[in-house]
């Protein structure tokens, strides 16, 4: 399936690492004028030294207030990919509501603030545009020592399915991918641990935990017209994690 982004321009958050840098570049590979959003400046610099047409924006995305203006003036995108996540793992008896409400406000709130700036100046130019959230498969089944991050991508899913209602009529396709482990840096936050690998492992039916590229190529393909009536999904990429 040939999938060409050429003449779009796609704004990716989480850009600077993980599967935000491996989206990033799939699509700039695809053609797509690409702007890449990070907090982490390094981050940002590294991608662009590989890929000087990337352009880079650093901001905090817990800043509401900031990452609206910045977003606002960023202009017009045809699509957009919402990576930036973070995961900080303790049992549930130890949930620390600083903890929740700042995991909160970068995986639910910042979706939200940026959603709705893109969303607009689509709706203003008539742009028929398609957004991709990134979510988890732990929004669909308990992982231990992840209720705050579970809850987080769950209410991902949920806002997910409420852009897709609210949205459709403006002819703004939303869906969501949830995928298993990938071992980037975040990934490793959980799941380092041989033993607790092992017993996820052993849940997959595949046998092994995803790549980068695996889940870029699904998030490309939403963003693509080749989904052009897909529209509300939350698609597991977990090797069959979630049909056990």
């Amino acid at each position: 399936m040939n999938i060409s982004f050429k003449g779009k321009r796609v704004l990716v958050t989480g850009a600077g690492q993980g599967i935000g840098r491996g989206i990033a570049i799939e699509l700039w590979r695809a053609g797509a004028k690409v702007v890449a959003l990070s907090r982490t400046r390094s981050h940002l610099e590294s991608l662009q030294s590989e890929y000087p047409t990337i352009d880079i924006v650093d901001v905090d995305v817990a800043d509401w207030d900031k990452t609206r203006q910045v977003v606002e003036s960023l202009g017009v995108f045809d699509g957009l990919v919402n990576n930036a996540a973070m995961a900080i793992c303790e049992p549930f008896l130890e949930c620390k509501p600083d903890v929740l409400d700042m995991i909160t406000n970068i995986n639910v709130k910042s979706l939200i603030n940026i959603s709705q700036v893109v969303a607009n100046n689509m709706i203003a130019n008539k742009i028929r545009g398609a957004i991709v959230n990134v979510s988890s498969q732990a929004s669909k089944a308990a992982l231990k020592d992840h209720t705050t991050y579970s809850a987080t991508k769950a209410a991902v899913d949920a806002v997910t399915r409420s852009m897709a209602l609210e949205l459709g009529p403006y002819g703004i396709r939303t869906n969501a991918v949830n995928p298993t482990v990938i071992m980037t840096a975040m990934g490793k936050i959980g799941w380092s641990d041989p033993v607790k690998a092992e017993a996820m492992l052993s849940k997959i039916p595949l046998g092994r935990f995803g790549e980068v590229s695996e889940v870029a190529d699904v998030v490309l393909y939403l963003l693509s017209d080749k989904s052009s009536m897909v529209n509300g999904v939350e698609l597991p990429i977990d090797g069959g994690f979630l049909a056990t």
